[in-house]
């Protein structure tokens, strides 16, 4: 019979799965939707910004406090942990860009839509990398160790996995 620990830290797992599923869909449906809305009514920019929020909230969560837990329990993931925070950085730095080019396409002239596109989709091919990497090697530390994140000091759960858009 497997422990309540065990059991909340698969459930934290999953939890990271559907996190990034989330963040997948977002993705897909921001670049899906390019070119086919109108931008005078800043509908690309509050979904770019949403997603970058929304991404920016996840990772800080993950390098402050789900890593860092993590790590209390197993220093052994050190590597493991220091390339996906090395990731986050990267990322950030594109969500910067992104950001940056979507408030170009609602500005008056804004021509922004294709470069745009061209980030989202070194954007979305990065996040796959990370997420597989990250769901390998993390997830499996979580489904066999004993991660709290039921802990009154554990506030990272509600930034990696309770966003919305």
């Amino acid at each position: 019979m497997a422990s309540r620990d065990g059991e909340r830290a698969v459930a934290l797992s999953r939890q990271l799965a559907q996190a990034h599923q989330e963040l997948r869909r977002q993705i897909r449906e921001i670049r899906a939707g390019l070119g086919h809305r109108r931008l005078g009514d800043d509908v690309l920019l509050t979904h770019c910004l949403a997603f970058c929020t929304a991404l920016t909230s996840h990772h800080q969560g993950e390098d402050t406090g789900m890593f860092a837990q993590l790590l209390r329990e197993r220093p052994d993931l050190a590597a493991t942990v220091a390339n996906l925070v090395e990731d986050h950085g990267l990322i950030a730095s594109i969500l910067s860009g992104v950001s940056e080019l979507a408030d170009r396409a609602v500005a008056p002239r804004g021509s922004a839509l294709e470069e745009i596109g061209r980030e989202l989709d070194g954007l979305a091919a990065i996040m796959e990398s990370h997420f597989g990497y990250e769901e390998r090697t993390i997830s499996e530390a979580l489904d066999a160790g004993k991660l709290d994140a039921g802990k009154p000091d554990a506030d990272w759960p509600d930034l990696v996995f309770g966003f919305e858009r």
